[in-house]
């Protein structure tokens, strides 16, 4: 039988003996660069998706051409025409009747708002003089005819 030394071992020393040290030192800010990143960019794409990129969503018009066009106007509000047999009009993207288009032009002249008349290049040239009689009989003065540039 063989009998090994006994080590004594001084318990005060015991736990500075046996604390474990890195070696290796690590940054930890990365990981909140990273947070803050992800946030950033997903707060970019929600509001790339809310917002709305189309002045009126939903309603289909192919303007005629022309070489003369109008700079940009303030408080105006848009009446769109849309083409083919049965011409449709619509206003505050509500579609409407010339029976139902007088009221809502008296609201639109005491607010002090301009028309805008975005028609179809298919629309009968009668619709568009009815709508814009429309709205020269109710008091709004300024009246124009949306067209674009040619290509």
């Amino acid at each position: 039988m063989i009998l090994k030394p006994a080590i004594r071992v001084d318990r005060q020393a015991l736990p500075r003996l046996m604390k474990l040290s890195r070696t290796k030192e690590y940054n930890f800010g990365w990981l909140v660069l990273l947070g803050l990143m992800d946030v950033a960019f997903l707060l970019v794409f929600f509001l790339l998706l809310s917002s709305n990129l189309i002045l009126q969503p939903g309603i289909s018009v192919s303007m005629p051409f022309s070489r003369f066009t109008l700079g940009p106007q303030t408080n105006q509000q848009i009446i769109s025409i849309t083409g083919g047999a049965a011409p449709a009009i619509y206003f505050r993207d509500q579609k409407v009747t010339i029976e139902q288009l007088g009221p809502l032009l008296d609201l639109a002249k005491r607010e002090g708002q301009s028309i805008i008349i975005k028609a179809d290049r298919l629309t009968p040239y009668e619709t568009v003089a009815e709508v814009t009689n429309a709205a020269l009989e109710h008091g709004i003065t300024s009246v124009a005819l949306a067209a674009t540039p040619p290509p």
